[in-house]
C-alpha cells in the first residue's frame, strides 16, 4: 500500500542529481575576467581568437584559468583583479596595434568560478540581473509616427519616378499627415494614373478626391492601409532592437536585456555597466552606408602596392584586410535602401538580395549599364571609418530596384552581411525616455538581503513544521529543501535572470510549498481521528489531498500564466519563477514527500502509530 516501485525512487535519485550538479554553479561566486568581443559590425569573432589570447597572455608570462570562445566573443579567467588589469593591456596591444582605431573590444568582467567537469555538462550559474549586479537600465521611446513618415516620404520619389517612365502629367505631390495627395490637371490623367499606383504601391488605398487648397485640381489621395502601417511599425522595431544587440556588443557586456515592451518601446538592461555616458554613446550612435565605385586603373594598382592613391579616390579595406582603392564620388547611400535579405543566385550558391528605392533603383542601372565589368564597392561608416563589406564585379545592367551580391560566400555570411545591410542604422529615432543607475555595492546589498529573506524564511517553516507535525514535519522539510534544489537547478538549466522579484517569487514559493504538506499531513491527522489504520491514513492521506493540492496550485498557475502573458519587465521576471516553483512543488510536495514516508513507514507491516503531532480523537 505505501511502497514506491523501484522505478520511482530512480526518478527521484535522478532529479536530485540533476538539481544538484545545475545548482552547485550558483554556489562559486564569480572571478575576475577579460572578454575580447569586435568592435566593428563588419568584423566578426571565430575561434582563432583564443589561439591569439593565449599567445599574448604566454608571452607576457600570464596565467590564466581557462580561455575559451562562447560564440560572439573570447573569455579569459584569472585568480585576482591584478592580473585581470595586466591581461586586459596585454591582450589590448595584441589584438589592437592601431589604439587610434581598435578593431576589438577588450572589457573587464566577471564570469563564474564553477570548475571545469560542471561547466562540460553546461552547468552555469543563473544571471544576475541589473539590481542584483549594478548597471544602466534605459527605457526607449519608438517614434513610431516618424517610421510611418519616413516610408510615405520615399513612397514620395516612387510615384514620382512611376509617373515619369508612364508618361502621366501630374501638377504635385505632398504629403499631409499620414496621406499622400497626387494632384492631376484633368480626369484622364488621373484615371491613367490610378492603376499604375495601385498595381505597384500596394501599401497604399487610393481614393479619388478633390484638391481643398484652393486650386481645384482633381486628386488621388493615398493611405497606408492598417497592415502596411503595422507591418512598417513592427520592422521598425525589430530592425532597431538588432541594431542595439549590434551597437552593444562593443560594450563588452555579458549578458544585456533588450525587450520589446509594448508596441513602441524597448527596455535597454545593461548589468555591470556603471558608465552612462559611454553606454548612451554606444547607443545612439549611428552607422551608414554607401556605394562607389572601384579605381582598378594602374595608378591605383599602385596604390595598392603601398603607393600614394590618386586624386580623387580613398582607401578603404575589406573584411580580411585586403586593400580597395575606391572613388571619392558616392553613387548610392544606405538611404535608398529600403530591404536586404539573405536567399541563393540562379547557381543555387548564397548570395544577398538588396531592394532599392525608385530613385535608387533609377541610378542603379544607369552605372550598372555603363561600368560592365568593373567592381562596385559596398561600404559601411560606423564612427567615421569605413570598411568595404563587398565589392563584387557587375556582370550586367541591373533594373527593377533588386540587386544581387553573391559569389565566395557561405550562407552564413550572406545573412551576416545582409543584416549589416539592412541594420546599420535606426529604422526610427528613439528617446530615451527613463534611465536609472544601479551600483555594485547596492547590488551586493540586495543580494545579501535577499538571500537572508530566503534563509530566514525557510528556517521559520522548518521550525514550525517539525514542532506541529514531528517526523512528518522533517519529512515536509526536507521535500522544501528539494523544492528549493530543483527550483534552483531549473532556472540555472534555462540560464534564467535572477532580479529581486525572483528572489521575492523564489520566497512566497517556499510558503506556497509547504501549504501542499500542511494539506496531506492534515488529511493523515484526519484519517487517524477516524479509527483508520496507520498505513491506511498513510495512503488515504495523500490520496484524499492531491485533488486539493491539485486545484489550488491549477487556479495559482493561471494567475501566474496571466501576469506572463500581460505583464512586462520585473512583473515577467517574478512570473516565470512563480510558475516554476508552482511546477517543482507539486513534484516535491506530493511525489518525493511520500516517497520520503514510504522508505520510513512503509514497509513496516504492524505500525502502530506515526509520528505526526497531537491528535485528538473526538469524545465518546
Amino acid at each position: 500500500m505505501n511502497r514506491y516501485p523501484w522505478w520511482k525512487y530512480l526518478i527521484i535519485a535522478v532529479a536530485l542529481l540533476v538539481g544538484l550538479i545545475y545548482t552547485l554553479p550558483n554556489f562559486f561566486g564569480e572571478a575576475p575576467a577579460v572578454q575580447l568581443s569586435s568592435g566593428k559590425a563588419t568584423l566578426k569573432l571565430d575561434r582563432s581568437a583564443v589561439a591569439r589570447v593565449e599567445a599574448a597572455l604566454k608571452q607576457a608570462g600570464i596565467q590564466a584559468d581557462f580561455v575559451e570562445f562562447d560564440g560572439n566573443s573570447v573569455r579569459a579567467r584569472f585568480a585576482s583583479t591584478d592580473i585581470q588589469i595586466q591581461a586586459r593591456d596585454v591582450i589590448a596591444r595584441a589584438v589592437n596595434p592601431d589604439p587610434a582605431d581598435p578593431s576589438y573590444i577588450v572589457a573587464l568582467n566577471l564570469v563564474s568560478r564553477s570548475p571545469q567537469w560542471l561547466r562540460s555538462l553546461h552547468a552555469n550559474p543563473m544571471f544576475l540581473g541589473l539590481d542584483l549586479r549594478g548597471g544602466v537600465h534605459f527605457l526607449m521611446q519608438v517614434d513610431m509616427k516618424a517610421a510611418i513618415t519616413q516610408k510615405l516620404d520615399g513612397q514620395t520619389v516612387d510615384i514620382r519616378s512611376l509617373l515619369r517612365d508612364k508618361d502621366v502629367r501630374h501638377s504635385g505631390i505632398r504629403r499631409e499627415g499620414d496621406s499622400l495627395i497626387v494632384r492631376f490637371r484633368d480626369g484622364a490623367a488621373r484615371q491613367a494614373a490610378l492603376p499604375v499606383l495601385q498595381d505597384r504601391l500596394p501599401d497604399l488605398v487610393w481614393t479619388p478626391g478633390t484638391d481643398t487648397g484652393g486650386s481645384g485640381d482633381l486628386t488621388l489621395v493615398g493611405a497606408l492601409n492598417p497592415q502596411s502601417a503595422r507591418a512598417i511599425q513592427e520592422q521598425a522595431l525589430k530592425q532597431n532592437i538588432t541594431t542595439l544587440h549590434n551597437r552593444i556588443n562593443e560594450l563588452g557586456v555579458a549578458e544585456p536585456v533588450i525587450q520589446q515592451q509594448g508596441i513602441d518601446r524597448v527596455v535597454v538592461q545593461l548589468p555591470g555597466v556603471q558608465d552612462t555616458a559611454k553606454a548612451k554613446d554606444i547607443i545612439g550612435r549611428t552607422a551608414t552606408l554607401e556605394v562607389r565605385m572601384v579605381d582598378d586603373g594602374t595608378e591605383a594598382q599602385a596604390a595598392l602596392a603601398g603607393g600614394p592613391v590618386p586624386f580623387g579616390t580613398e582607401r578603404y579595406f575589406e573584411r580580411g584586410g585586403v586593400p580597395v582603392i575606391v572613388k571619392r564620388q558616392v553613387v548610392l547611400t544606405g538611404d535608398n535602401l529600403t530591404d536586404a535579405q539573405p536567399g541563393f543566385d540562379e547557381n543555387q550558391e548564397a548570395a544577398v538580395h538588396l531592394t532599392l528605392d525608385a530613385r535608387g533603383a533609377r541610378i542603379f542601372k544607369d552605372v550598372t549599364r555603363e561600368n560592365v565589368g568593373k567592381r562596385m564597392a559596398i561600404i559601411l561608416f560606423e564612427k567615421g571609418k569605413g570598411e568595404v563589406v563587398t565589392a563584387p564585379v557587375i556582370r550586367g545592367e541591373i533594373g527593377g530596384g533588386r540587386v544581387q551580391i553573391s559569389g565566395r560566400m557561405s550562407s552564413e555570411e550572406a545573412a551576416d552581411t545582409a543584416l549589416l545591410l539592412r541594420a546599420g542604422s535606426l529604422a526610427a529615432p528613439m528617446e530615451i525616455i527613463e534611465e536609472r543607475t544601479v551600483g555594485p555595492s547596492l547590488g551586493a546589498e540586495n543580494i545579501e538581503m535577499g538571500f537572508k529573506s530566503l534563509v530566514y524564511g525557510f528556517g521559520a517553516i522548518a521550525v514550525f513544521m517539525m514542532l506541529y507535525y514531528l517526523l512528518f514535519g522533517v519529512f515536509s522539510t526536507v521535500a522544501l529543501a528539494v523544492n528549493l534544489l530543483l527550483l534552483v537547478a531549473v532556472l540555472s538549466m534555462l540560464q534564467a535572470t535572477l532580479t529581486l522579484p525572483g528572489i521575492a517569487a523564489i520566497a512566497l514559493t517556499l510558503g506556497m510549498a509547504i501549504d501542499s504538506n500542511v494539506l496531506i499531513n492534515e488529511r493523515v491527522r484526519e484519517e487517524l481521528r477516524n479509527g483508520s489504520a496507520p498505513q491506511t491514513a498513510i495512503a488515504m492521506g495523500y490520496e484524499h489531498a492531491w485533488a486539493t493540492i491539485l486545484d489550488s496550485n491549477v487556479t495559482t498557475l493561471i494567475a501566474g500564466l496571466s501576469l506572463l502573458a500581460f505583464g512586462s519587465g520585473p512583473v515577467k521576471g517574478f512570473a516565470v519563477v512563480h510558475c516554476l516553483g508552482i511546477l517543482t512543488s507539486m513534484f516535491s510536495a506530493v511525489f518525493f514527500s511520500r516517497g520520503l514516508v514510504n522508505l520510513w513507514y512503509g514497509r513496516q507491516k504492524k505500525l502502530k502509530s506515526v509520528s505526526i503531532g497531537q491528535v485528538w480523537k473526538p469524545q465518546e
